[in-house]
């Protein structure tokens, strides 16, 4: 038994480390990659998975991507765009953005951080991310 413990100890720890993520973090949010993969039979498009976290205080800044985002919000929190009042982007809430359509520009407010599961469908060309006003 004693012979076994150190190479099971070994394995559960192997199990329990994400294999293949890479974390990508400003101050005021994280967004954590789990899988990058070429879309079968689509030439020049990757599908990219990730989990974004936002801290309160911090912004999602307006931007658009060069494909499809979908997702799903894992933690809501309470959001506020520029001249409207605050908003609750609530648990369990769908997220469908079709290619090159403006969204973002809110601030996460509160004491809670905004985290989301989110799958781009998107040129592999192209930078994920592009700012915009």
């Amino acid at each position: 038994m004693r012979a076994i413990r150190p190479a099971l100890l070994l394995a559960v720890s192997l199990l329990t480390v994400p294999f293949g993520t890479h974390v990508y973090a400003q101050d005021s949010w994280t967004r954590t990659e789990l899988k990058r993969t070429d879309l079968t039979g689509a030439p020049g498009i990757e599908v990219i998975s990730s989990i974004i976290e936002i801290k309160p205080g911090g912004e999602a800044a307006r931007h658009v991507h060069h494909g499809v985002e979908s997702g799903y919000v894992l933690q809501g929190a309470m959001i506020q765009r520029p001249g409207k009042e605050p908003s609750m982007l609530e648990t369990g809430t769908p997220i469908l953005i079709l290619r090159d359509v403006p969204h973002g520009g809110f601030k996460v407010i509160g004491d809670k951080s905004l985290k989301l599961f989110l799958v781009h469908v998107v040129d592999k060309d192209k930078p994920l991310y592009e700012y915009v006003k």
